[in-house]
């Protein structure tokens, strides 16, 4: 173990934000990362060889290898249910890449696992923690546009077929905007204004068949399996009504990413599929919008790759374990994946209940 380190992480997964993992995770001193395992073990070596990892292996060796007291799971979607737990089954505690899982009932047995284990779960995203959020949080929370009456949401499409290799999982089941890009708006919106009590949406499918057109590509096409437009109404229990738009097909646009609309005055946040940027406000006597100063310390460079970096989170859950709040709390979670689905369920079906709930995270400044 490190000299400063106080945990050590192993990572399931070598896909393609393994890499965004590694840079962020060896931000924390207090973070060790011992070991990748990967299906593919020779993918899982070339990993462990490329960023100076001691050990890799299969995912069973992961499970039984002491050294190893949190896993971070960044397994595709449809695999997180099983890795999971059996992760917790292993004794490890684990922080989970979004969505916690793909459907509600198998989230809730995860959270069943998490309890019965004694072992933290955490759960992506964790982007609200940056500066960015809890900048937006703070500005909420001190009154500065008075009550929040309403907010807007505008997820717009990341065009992942032109960048990354096999798309395929974002055009298949747990994939497509609401799914893959939604939670980190939702989680932004959850952390600022509490928990949804309905929902009401209608979604279609835009072009049937994508071309891909990464450089390095695998596939020269995707059929889509899932929606890949949805537009829904949530309510909140505070009385808030949100607007959301989440599009794989909307490529451009002047829209925000996200507004929160008061009594007093109008918060812009920027996007929350990073950490950092400017929050905005301007209260109605105001004649020009102002940059808030951020309440919290930057994790990476605005508008630099240093926001394409992860492992917020992770740390969020090793504080956990030394005594803190765990902001990344899977209550959260599944309660973002319950409104997550229930935009993609309500398709024809009105007006939804959406039966769980969350405390909003605790915040960081």
């Amino acid at each position: 173990m490190g000299k400063d380190a106080r945990h050590r992480i192993g990572i399931l997964g070598a896909g393609n934000i393994f890499g965004r993992y590694v840079e962020g995770l060896r931000e924390f001193p207090g973070l060790e990362l011992v070991r990748v395992a990967d299906v593919d073990t020779a993918r899982a070596e070339r990993a462990a060889a490329e960023h100076s990892i001691p050990f890799w292996g299969d995912g069973a060796a992961l499970l039984g290898d002491d050294r190893v007291d949190v896993i971070v799971n960044i397994t595709p979607p449809r695999l997180h249910a099983a890795t999971v737990r059996a992760a917790l089954d292993a004794g490890k505690h684990v922080y989970v890449e979004k969505p916690l899982a793909t459907d509600v009932e198998d989230g809730a047995a995860l959270l069943a696992a998490a309890l019965a284990s004694g072992r933290l779960l955490g759960s992506a995203p964790d982007t609200f923690l940056g500066s960015a959020g809890q900048t937006a949080r703070h500005a909420v929370d001190a009154g500065l546009i008075g009550e929040p009456v309403g907010v807007s949401a505008f997820v717009r499409s990341s065009r992942v077929e032109t960048w990354h290799p096999d798309p395929r999982g974002f055009f298949g089941p747990g994939g497509g905007p609401v799914m893959d890009m939604g939670p980190y708006y939702l989680a932004a919106m959850i952390n600022c204004l509490g928990p949804v009590r309905t929902v009401a949406a209608a979604s279609r499918v835009g072009a049937a068949v994508r071309r891909v057109t990464s450089p390095d590509r695998v596939v020269d096409e995707v059929a889509v399996e899932v929606p890949t437009h949805a537009s829904a109404v949530l309510t909140f229990d505070s009385g808030v009504i949100g607007t959301v738009l989440m599009s794989f097909d909307v490529w451009d646009t002047d829209l925000p990413r996200i507004e929160i609309y008061g009594t007093e005055g109008t918060l812009s946040l920027p996007n929350p599929n990073f950490f950092d940027g400017d929050v905005r406000v301007k209260r109605h006597e105001d004649a020009e919008w102002r940059t808030l100063a951020p309440v919290v310390e930057l994790f990476g460079a605005p508008d630099s790759p240093e926001q394409l970096r992860r492992g917020l989170g992770v740390n969020d859950l090793t504080e956990a374990l030394d005594g803190r709040p765990l902001r990344t709390d899977p209550r959260f979670a599944f309660h973002t994946l319950e409104v997550l689905t229930g935009i993609e369920a309500s398709q024809g079906q009105g007006v939804l209940a959406i039966e769980s709930t969350c405390e909003r995270p605790a915040p960081r400044y």
